[in-house]
C-alpha cells in the first residue's frame, strides 16, 4: 500500500488541518457516488480512506511515523533476510506453506492474487468481491469528543450504528466500523463503515492540541484581593485560588484538566486566561475611586504611547 502522505499529498510534517482539508477535498472528488462505475474512482476513494484514518488519529500517525505500524494501520512483521530462502536446498521455490519442487500452480498463483485484494473464487468459479466502504459524518459536541462517549447514528438504508468516539477524538478524524459498509458479493466480505467526526464549538472552552483554554470573568475584588473561585473544566467543576494582585490577561493553569489521557497520551491542561468584569459599578466603588490617590499610578498604556501607535 503507499504512503498515506504521498496518498493524500500532504508533506511528512503537515498538520492535522492540512491533512483534514487534503482528505475532504479527495473524498469529494473520488467518491462513489460522484463517479458511478469508475473503478479507478472507487479505488482512489479507498486508498484516500485509508490514508486519512491513519493519519487522522494522532496515536496511529505517531506508530506509522516510528515503523511500528504500515500503511494499513496493521502491525509490521519484521522483515526476512534474503538469507532465510538463499540457504535453502537447491533447486526449490517457496511456496506458503514452506519448499516445494517445481514452481507455482495456476492455483497458487489465483489463491496468491485472491488474498492480496480480498478477492477469491468460490467453487463455482465467481470472484468474490469485497464490499464497498461507506462514508458517513456524524456531528457531536465538544465535550463528547474531548471525554469520549457513545453516540447513535442512522443510516439512508435505516440500520442504526452505535458509534463509540474515544477520548480526545479530533474534528475531522474518522473512525472505522468493520463490517458495516456495503455487502460483499459472491460470498466476499462486507465493506466498513467510515465515519468522519465533525466537533461543534464550545461556548468557553478552546482545544489546543491535548490542552484546553477558557477565558475566566472575575470580578474586579477577586482580581485584587484574589480568593478561591469556581473554574469549569471539561471533567467538572474545580475550585482554583486567584492570585493577590492579579490582572486582566493572567494565565492560570490546572495541571492535568485538559484532554483526558488516551492512548498513551498524558492528559493535557486546562489554562484560564483572567477577564476583570467591572460589572455595575455602586455609587460607593464611584465616591471611592474619585478620592482615591493611589501609591503607585499605574500607567496601562504607557507601552502604546511610547511607541507612538
Amino acid at each position: 500500500m503507499d504512503d498515506p502522505y504521498k496518498t493524500l499529498g500532504v508533506s511528512r510534517d503537515a498538520s492535522h488541518e492540512d491533512i483534514r482539508r487534503a482528505y475532504r477535498n479527495l473524498a469529494k472528488q473520488h467518491h462513489p457516488d460522484l463517479n458511478p462505475g469508475n473503478v479507478q474512482a472507487e479505488e482512489r476513494f479507498k486508498a484516500v480512506s485509508a490514508a486519512n484514518e491513519v493519519l487522522s488519529d494522532p496515536e496511529k500517525r505517531g506508530q506509522f511515523d516510528r515503523g511500528e505500524i504500515d500503511a494499513a494501520g496493521r502491525e509490521q512483521a519484521p522483515q526476512s533476510s534474503y538469507r532465510d530462502y538463499a540457504e535453502g536446498e537447491h533447486g526449490r521455490r517457496y511456496g506458503r506453506d514452506g519448499p516445494q519442487s517445481g514452481g507455482w500452480s495456476a492455483s497458487d498463483i489465483d489463491d496468491m492474487f485472491g488474498s492480496m485484494f480480498n478477492e477469491g473464487r468460490r467453487a463455482d468459479g465467481k470472484a468474490r468481491r469485497h464490499g464497498q466502504d461507506e462514508l458517513y459524518a456524524l456531528t457531536t459536541d465538544f465535550l463528547d469528543a474531548v471525554n469520549g462517549a457513545t453516540k447513535r447514528l442512522t443510516l439512508p438504508d435505516g440500520r442504526v450504528l452505535d458509534v463509540k468516539i474515544p477520548p480526545g477524538t479530533l474534528d475531522g478524524q474518522v473512525l472505522r466500523l468493520r463490517g458495516q459498509g456495503n455487502g460483499g458479493a459472491n460470498g466476499g466480505s462486507d465493506g466498513d463503515a467510515l465515519i468522519e467526526i465533525h466537533v461543534t464549538a464550545h461556548r468557553y472552552f478552546k482545544r489546543d492540541g491535548q490542552d484546553i483554554r477558557l477565558e475566566l470573568p472575575v470580578s474586579l475584588s477577586e482580581a485584587v484581593l484574589g480568593g478561591p473561585v469556581d473554574v469549569p473544566t471539561p471533567g467538572g467543576t474545580v475550585r482554583m485560588r486567584i492570585p493577590v494582585h492579579s490582572d486582566g490577561g493572567t494565565e492560570l493553569r490546572l495541571r492535568g484538566r485538559g484532554v483526558p489521557a488516551h492512548g498513551g497520551q498524558a492528559a493535557g491542561n486546562l489554562y484560564a486566561t483572567l477577564r476583570v468584569v467591572l460589572g455595575t459599578p455602586d455609587a460607593a466603588l464611584e465616591a471611592f475611586l474619585r478620592d482615591w490617590k493611589p501609591e503607585h499610578p499605574a500607567t496601562p498604556r504607557q507601552a502604546l504611547e511610547t511607541e507612538g501607535v
